[in-house]
């Protein structure tokens, strides 16, 4: 038989789709519903059904129920134990998606082409177990088939087709759930994402049997991925694949956390959550979502993500196997999953309980608007901005009667995030004080519309060990601001010193407000290249421009110190005239100091005389209105100079005159003073190192610089 594939019906050379192409069209109906479901756009609606209705034309012109791009003789090789790369894996996605659809957009057509396909496949497993048995299907189940079961069993509540629930039953992979089931953690060496979606099948088996077994798989699956199989983001998976528990420390590299898991284990916490209400289910959800789903995207940029999401010393987004992805042509598994982890955001902001009196848990703490049908009124929450050099999370609730609505009393739950301290806690209601529950629980008040509640909750820095039980690796630890896993700025440098002190806040500052307006980056034109003073290896040399979010970026911003450190610049143009000190910045504490005339220029942290750090910022010698010179203060006259039609990697000396004439003399002293490329987070810190301190920063804001999230933390 030959098949109409989606290529050929949307008019694409289908010699060139790639076999991933088809469960991001699985993703795309997923996501696409989820987003239309919190925005109601309409041109994204015609969208999305533009593409039900095209699957639909294939689906129907092969007769079978049976669509995919790839042929059905792929089954024909698993069925057989052959090799074939998972065709159930990519049906779940489709199946998912069209659901969804379903689900969110009520689309009819969806239902349909969903049932017709599981009759589809209903019968091909049928005839396997006739065939050879059913031992023989779960020796097929060894290559990877998604949450298949998952999205049966979520079928079989809206159809009560009993088929619908046999064949859910038979792809609960027994040899899996039966380890769980008596409580070993006996994972180590299983295939990550093939199997979390297992578990989350197996959530499903238990809300529409209510058999309490499956509820204890779920919780036990939890409580060992995060005890002994989980990094401090609460992503987890090595090479994709499950490591000894308690051995994460020898784990550390490029190929950790595939993205894939983390979107998979935000559903088993989010199940586990709605089951009960245990704050600790919502604390891991904030701590992967923050740390595990909003840095895999690279900043702003649509359609460019990573794969996996790299835990080792001095490593980067941009530097693995996969390394970040391209808007066009990427279609890994990790693509679909998180267009679609995007696309739901708010899915777990807020849980109704039902009752006499409608209830309400506000477990995450994300600015958004809720109209909430069971309590008649539209909930705002406004969330200011978390900084570093202002410790608390502030949240302010207010509500508005939905209109036509009688006013009726319900409750709120809020969650007083694990993080968080008491001290300094503060809860009003209509500026009346509320008395605060321990972190790790929740606030519960009765609420009316017109309400408004306000919530200020301490975020302090914390140290969390990985998880490894071997006395060597007791030091190896990450340092935490509230639910944010901040990364240093480094290329492999690990040690802290703490001077055995007990609190993180000794040995961490935070990186004032206004000292983004101290940041710069020196450029001068050679040619048709653009040039930047940049810090090589602490000697300082000319090199090519490069866009904020990468190594070189930081390399080429510095920060200004003033001669008087209380001195204060709301513009860098303002400097002009002051005496400063250049601080690298990644390296908090060191400064630019010049060693004699003639001489390279260099980065240190101990200058043997204050006065070679220090420099006038005078008004360019060119006369150019945007440019500078930096006037050594020790030694009149002399300036920092670059020389002249350079290329890369020139490096910069103290020159008092110079043997090219004296219009090129100044053109190499004169440099263009501009904001900093690179610039600091909002949550920013400084940390003392052992050999030199760390710029600190969420692990989230980064896009292609090193970073290191696991330090090796020490009393001095």
């Amino acid at each position: 038989m030959k098949n109409c594939t989606v290529g050929q019906l949307l008019k694409i050379d289908s010699v060139q789709v790639p076999y991933h192409v088809i469960w991001e069209k699985g993703h795309y109906l997923s996501a696409t519903a989820q987003m239309w479901a919190s925005t109601h756009n309409d041109t994204l609606k015609e969208k999305m059904l533009a593409v039900v209705s095209a699957l639909s034309a294939c689906q129907k012109k092969m007769g079978t129920g049976y669509l995919s791009a790839f042929p059905s003789e792929f089954f024909d090789r698993f069925e057989a134990i052959k090799p074939v790369w998972a065709p159930y894996y990519t049906i779940h996605k489709i199946l998912a998606g069209l659901l969804d659809q379903y689900t969110f957009a009520d689309n009819a057509q969806a239902l349909e082409m969903t049932r017709w396909m599981v009759e589809y496949f209903y019968n091909r497993i049928q005839n396997v177990i006739i065939k050879y048995s059913v031992e023989r299907h779960w020796l097929s189940l060894n290559e990877e088939t998604g949450g298949i079961n998952d999205v049966l069993y979520r079928l079989f509540t809206i159809t009560g087709d009993q088929k619908h629930l046999l064949l859910a039953h038979l792809f609960d992979k027994p040899c899996f759930l039966g380890l769980l089931a008596v409580q070993a953690d006996d994972i180590s060496g299983f295939h990550a994402n093939t199997h979390i979606p297992v578990v989350i099948g197996s959530q499903m088996r238990y809300e529409v049997t209510g058999d309490p077994l499956y509820k204890t798989i779920a919780t036990f699956f939890m409580d060992i991925v995060n005890s002994s199989h989980s990094y401090a983001t609460g992503g987890t998976s090595v090479g994709e694949f499950w490591s000894d528990p308690k051995r994460l420390a020898s784990t550390l590299q490029t190929e950790n956390e595939e993205s894939c898991t983390t979107y998979n284990m935000l559903k088993v916490s989010r199940h586990l959550f709605r089951w009960t209400k245990e704050v600790a289910y919502a604390d891991y959800y904030e701590r992967a979502l923050t740390n595990g789903v909003l840095g895999i995207q690279r900043g702003t940029e649509p359609g460019v993500m990573i794969y996996m999401l790299p835990q080792g010393r001095g490593v980067s987004k941009a530097v693995s196997y996969h390394q970040w992805g391209t808007p066009f042509d990427s279609f890994w598994c990790c693509y679909g999953t998180g267009i679609e982890s995007f696309s739901k955001l708010g899915d777990s902001i807020y849980f109704e309980e039902e009752g006499s009196v409608p209830s309400l848990y506000i477990i995450q703490y994300i600015s958004s608007t809720l109209d909430w049908k069971s309590g008649k009124f539209v909930l705002n929450q406004k969330v200011d901005p978390v900084v570093s050099w202002d410790p608390f999370l502030r949240v302010t609730l207010t509500s508005s009667l939905k209109e036509g609505a009688a006013g009726q009393s319900s409750i709120l739950n809020l969650r007083i995030p694990i993080w968080t301290l008491l001290k300094g806690a503060k809860a009003t209601l209509n500026a009346q004080n509320l008395d605060l529950p321990a972190p790790g629980s929740f606030l519960t008040v009765k609420w009316s519309a017109g309400d408004k509640l306000t919530l200020q909750l301490p975020i302090s820095l914390r140290t969390e060990p990985i998880k490894d039980d071997r006395p060597e690796y007791a030091s190896v630890q990450a340092i935490l601001y509230g639910p944010y896993l901040l990364s240093g700025y480094s290329s492999g440098d690990w040690d802290i010193n703490t001077a055995s002190t007990n609190s993180v806040s000794d040995w961490m500052d935070p990186v004032p407000a206004a000292y983004n307006n101290h940041l710069v980056t020196f450029s001068q034109e050679s040619g048709d290249s653009t040039f930047v003073l940049t810090n090589s290896n602490q000697s300082i040399r000319m090199e090519k421009f490069s866009k904020a979010g990468t190594d070189a970026a930081v390399l080429a911003t510095f920060r200004l110190i003033f001669d008087n450190t209380s001195e204060e610049i709301t513009t860098i143009r303002e400097a002009i005239g002051k005496t400063v000190m250049l601080e690298p910045f990644d390296l908090p504490g060191m400064v630019l100091v010049h060693q004699g005339t003639e001489n390279n220029l260099g980065v240190t942290d101990s200058p043997d005389d204050e006065t070679t750090s220090s420099f006038h910022l005078v008004a360019g010698l060119d006369g150019r209105d945007d440019s500078v010179s930096l006037e050594s203060v020790s030694q009149k006259g002399c300036y920092v100079f670059s020389g002249v039609n350079y290329s890369s990697s020139v490096s910069l000396k103290l020159s008092c005159n110079s043997a090219s004439s004296e219009a090129e003399f100044i053109q190499a002293i004169s440099f263009v003073m501009n904001n900093g490329i690179s610039e600091y987070h909002p949550i920013s810190f400084f940390a003392n190192g052992a050999r030199r301190n760390f710029l600190m920063a969420p692990l989230q804001s980064f896009r292609d610089e090193s970073y290191t999230i696991y330090f090796n933390i020490q009393p001095e």
